[in-house]
């Protein structure tokens, strides 16, 4: 009796009897991996939370000092983006290639767009001298030394999550590339919806960071 004919797909790797099973296994793996990114950005956050309860009213007139409209600005930019991420994984499934490519184009675009607005705050923050540091200025005066605290937690928490858009931007033109090509197709889609997950999970740590160092305690 001859033997079954198998499919093998070119993206199944040898070690998976099928595309379900490799794609169960990518996305368990990319949840167990922000699984550890959400105990890392919740070290930060309980971080903040301790110095804001020890500090309330140094923190409440630093936080003042930074630009709520640019900082609603690119929540919209970010909330936006999740929505074009999404409309780019159903293309996928439905093997809609140009959909893809546009989605994926649009996603990269408003993520570049997060990253020019926020580097203009930094920009604003340094010619303000809130940057902690040797030339680090604020007043009133006694607020000094307590309010680099806020501006330090401010950079180092803004600035990881800028490294994760940075680390995004290049899944993407990855994934952008693939598209391209053709290698996503309607029954290869997993590594746009795992990459799809990787950013709403940077979109949700925004969502986060936004009302904690921008909006809540400013008029402690």
């Amino acid at each position: 009796m001859p033997e079954a004919v198998h499919h093998h797909h070119p993206a199944l790797a040898h070690h998976f009897d099928d595309l379900a099973q490799q794609k169960e296994a990518a996305t368990l793996g990319m949840w167990v991996f922000l699984a550890t990114e959400v105990l890392f950005f919740g070290g930060l956050f309980l971080v903040y939370s301790v110095y804001r309860a020890w500090y309330a009213g140094a923190f409440a007139v630093a936080s003042h000092e930074l630009d709520v409209t640019l900082g609603t600005i690119n929540t919209a930019v970010l909330i936006t983006s999740s929505l074009t991420m999404a409309l780019a994984v159903h293309a996928a499934q439905l093997g809609q290639r140009r959909l893809v490519i546009l989605f994926l184009v649009a996603t990269m675009a408003l993520g570049a767009v997060f990253l020019g607005i926020k580097g203009v705050e930094y920009y604003h923050k340094f010619v303000e001298h809130h940057v902690p540091g040797p030339s680090f200025a604020f007043e009133p005066h006694e607020y000094a030394r307590h309010a680099q605290i806020f501006f330090s937690l401010y950079f180092i928490m803004t600035g990881l999550h800028a490294l994760h858009m940075v680390i995004g931007l290049g899944i993407m033109t990855w994934m952008l590339w693939w598209a391209w090509r053709g290698t996503i197709t309607a029954e290869y889609y997993s590594p746009i919806e795992v990459s799809g997950l990787y950013w709403h999970f940077v979109d949700i740590v925004w969502i986060f960071l936004f009302p904690l160092l921008y909006l809540i305690g400013r008029h402690a």
